[in-house]
C-alpha cells in the first residue's frame, strides 16, 4: 500500500490540484457580471432557461441596472456597457421612459476629465473611444429628450475631432472585438455623433475649425476597405444616418451582403462576419478557431440585433420576411435574466458583449413595433 501511494501519490496531489483549479475557475464564472449595493446581475451563460414569452420589463430592467452597476462600480465610460447604452437608450424612451440624467452627468464630468489628459495620453487604448462615445451618448440625448444642441454636446463634438488622425479615424483599442479593437469601429460611432446632433454637422461643414476634420472622417469612411463584414454592417448604419456619405447602390449591396448571412432560424451570428485572425490584431484568433462550427455558426442576440437595428435605419420595412424571421428569432429566443446570449469573442469570463447583444435587440424590436406592450416605466 505504502509503495502505490508513493508511486501514484504524485500524480494524485496533481489531479487534486487540476480539480481545485478548475472548480474555482467554475466559481469565479459565476460571479455576478453586474454587481452594485443592491443590484446583482448573474453571470451570463449560454444554459440560462429561454422565456416562454419575450418580457419588454426584464429586458429592460437588465439594462438600465446593468448600467447603472457599471458606472457606479467601475466609474468610467466602457464602448461595451454604458457607453452602448447612452448611444441607443434615449431613442427608446418613447418605450421605455426617458433615462436618468444621472448618466449623462456622468458623462459631462468624464468629458471634463478626459480634456485634461494629454494627447499622448488620448493616443493609448480605448481613451480615444471613450471620448467619441461620450460625444454620441451627449448627442443622442439632444435628438432625442431636448430637440436642440446643447454647450457640452458641441464641447465633445468639437473635442473629439481635435484629437482625431489626420488620417480621419481615431485611436483604438485592438484586443476587444468587436467594440474596441477596430479604428474602423470608431469612425463609424463619430459620424453617427456628429450626424446625430441637432443641426451640428451643416453649422460644421461651414465651420472653419472643424470642416477640414469632417472631411477627413468622410473620406475615411469612403475609401477605407471595411476590415470585415462586421465593418460593413457599420458602415451601413453610418450611411443610414449620416447625409450622402454613399449612393443608394451603395448601401443596396450593403444590405444584400448583410442578408446574405442571415441563418435558416432567422437570426445572425457574430462569428460569420470576420475571419478569426481579421478581429483587431488577431489575438482571438486561436480562441476562436477553436471552436465548433455548430457555435461559430449560432445565432446571437447581438449580431442579430444589429442586423436588424441597421436594416431598420437603412429603410426595410417590417414587412419584409427576412426582417419578420429575425424578429421572430429575438422574442423566441429572450432569457429568464432580461438578456439575450451571445458568447464573448474574447474570454469565457464576463461576457460582457451579451448587453450590446440585448440592447441591440431590444431596440430593433422597438423599433420595428414587433412588441405588443407599448410603455414601461423603470423610473423609481
Amino acid at each position: 500500500m505504502m509503495y502505490l501511494l508513493r508511486r501514484f501519490g504524485s500524480a494524485f496531489c496533481a489531479l487534486l490540484l487540476l480539480t481545485t483549479i478548475s472548480l474555482a475557475a467554475e466559481e469565479e464564472e459565476k460571479l455576478p457580471q453586474y454587481e452594485f449595493e443592491g443590484v446583482s446581475i448573474p453571470a451570463a451563460s449560454p444554459n440560462e432557461p429561454i422565456l416562454q414569452q419575450f418580457s419588454l420589463d426584464k429586458a429592460a430592467a437588465y439594462l438600465e441596472e446593468g448600467a447603472m452597476a457599471w458606472t457606479h462600480s467601475h466609474g468610467c465610460v466602457s464602448c461595451h456597457t454604458n457607453g452602448s447604452y447612452m448611444v441607443l437608450r434615449p431613442s427608446l424612451s418613447g418605450a421605455l421612459g426617458e433615462p436618468t440624467s444621472e448618466l449623462r452627468d456622468f458623462f459631462v464630468s468624464e468629458l471634463k476629465n478626459y480634456k485634461q489628459k494629454t494627447k499622448q495620453e488620448l493616443a493609448i487604448g480605448a481613451n480615444a473611444a471613450t471620448v467619441v462615445y461620450i460625444a454620441s451618448g451627449l448627442a443622442e440625448w439632444d435628438k432625442h429628450l431636448t430637440g436642440k444642441l446643447s454647450p457640452e454636446t458641441d464641447d465633445a463634438l468639437r473635442f473629439m475631432f481635435e484629437i482625431q488622425h489626420e488620417n480621419g479615424t481615431w485611436t483604438s483599442a485592438d484586443c476587444w472585438p468587436p467594440l474596441e479593437s477596430s479604428p474602423y469601429q470608431i469612425a463609424s460611432v463619430a459620424s453617427i455623433a456628429a450626424a446625430t446632433a441637432p443641426g451640428w454637422l451643416a453649422a460644421a461643414r461651414q465651420d472653419e475649425e472643424v470642416k477640414s476634420s469632417i472631411a477627413a472622417l468622410e473620406n475615411y469612411l469612403r475609401a477605407t476597405e471595411p476590415p470585415h463584414d462586421y465593418g460593413r454592417v457599420l458602415l451601413l448604419w453610418s450611411s443610414a444616418r449620416y447625409p450622402d456619405l454613399l449612393d443608394s447602390a451603395q448601401q443596396q449591396e450593403l444590405i444584400d451582403r448583410l442578408f446574405s448571412f442571415q441563418n435558416e432560424d432567422g437570426g445572425w451570428s457574430i462569428r460569420s462576419f470576420a475571419k478569426p485572425e481579421a478581429w483587431g490584431r488577431g489575438n482571438r484568433a486561436e480562441r476562436l478557431n477553436a471552436e465548433s462550427d455548430d457555435l461559430r455558426s449560432a445565432s446571437d442576440g447581438h449580431q442579430t440585433g444589429l442586423a436588424l437595428m441597421v436594416l431598420h435605419e437603412a429603410g426595410i420595412p417590417a414587412t419584409d420576411e427576412r426582417v419578420a424571421r429575425g424578429l421572430n428569432w429575438l422574442l423566441t429566443n429572450h432569457r429568464e435574466s432580461g438578456r439575450w446570449w451571445t458568447r464573448s469573442l474574447n474570454t469565457d469570463e464576463w461576457h460582457y458583449v451579451t448587453f450590446s447583444g440585448s440592447l441591440y435587440p431590444l431596440t430593433a424590436l422597438i423599433r420595428y413595433g414587433a412588441i405588443e406592450k407599448t410603455k414601461v416605466s423603470l423610473k423609481k
